[in-house]
């Protein structure tokens, strides 16, 4: 088996686990309707999914969400509220950190938003420390759709399996397989990590 020249991480719930009912909790109180129908608004619905790929801007993405939740104050309110969804996860930060400072060029590959992104960056360390970033908002095109993962190949400048691809979503990683990626199947630190030093043993992460 070829031996991966680089590793692309999914984000959520691989670094950073995220809960949309704690987006819907930290607004309720700022809004005029119910915490479910928040829910529905907010989680993982077609308003969130324009919003991520770049369909709608970070500006008309809160007016609409204002809109349906009649939430009483301003953008820059809701920003920090919106993004405040995150939970790190310390073994997988670590094995990155590993994998970079070893040599092995690292990348993250997600479906997210612009409001996210600048949220991460700025409460979150670790991920500066990449080679690379292939978010879905900036390319208009999400997993598991083909193009996202053709610039992922292009920004890499790698095919096949020299690329590992590990990714919590079971439709994410087929698609990485049917372009002859390497995957793991993210289910839990202890195996993903078992994984990769299975498969990179050779490169002596230490």
């Amino acid at each position: 088996m070829q031996k991966p020249e680089v590793v692309i991480f999914d984000l959520g719930k691989v670094f950073l686990d995220f809960n949309y009912a704690k987006l819907a909790q930290n607004m309720k109180e700022h809004c005029g309707v119910t915490f479910e129908e928040l829910q529905a608004a907010l989680n993982q619905s077609a308003l969130l999914h324009r919003y991520e790929t770049g369909l709608i801007t970070s500006q008309a993405f809160f007016e609409e969400v204002k809109r349906v939740s009649k939430f009483r104050h301003d953008f820059e309110a809701f920003e920090p509220l919106f993004a405040d969804i995150f939970t790190p996860i310390p073994e997988m930060i670590a094995l990155q950190q590993r994998l970079q400072t070893g040599g092995v060029p690292t990348y993250i590959f997600s479906n997210t938003n612009e409001i996210a992104v600048k949220h991460i960056r700025e409460r979150y360390p670790f991920f500066a420390d990449f080679s690379g970033y292939i978010f879905s908002y900036e390319h208009r095109s999400m997993k598991p759709e083909a193009r996202i993962y053709e610039v992922v190949e292009e920004m890499t400048g790698r095919k096949g399996g020299a690329l590992l691809y590990i990714d919590d979503r079971p439709e994410n990683i087929e698609h990485g397989i049917e372009r002859g990626w390497q995957t793991i199947l993210h289910v839990d630190p202890a195996q993903t990590i078992s994984r990769v030093e299975m498969i990179l043993g050779a490169w002596k992460l230490s």
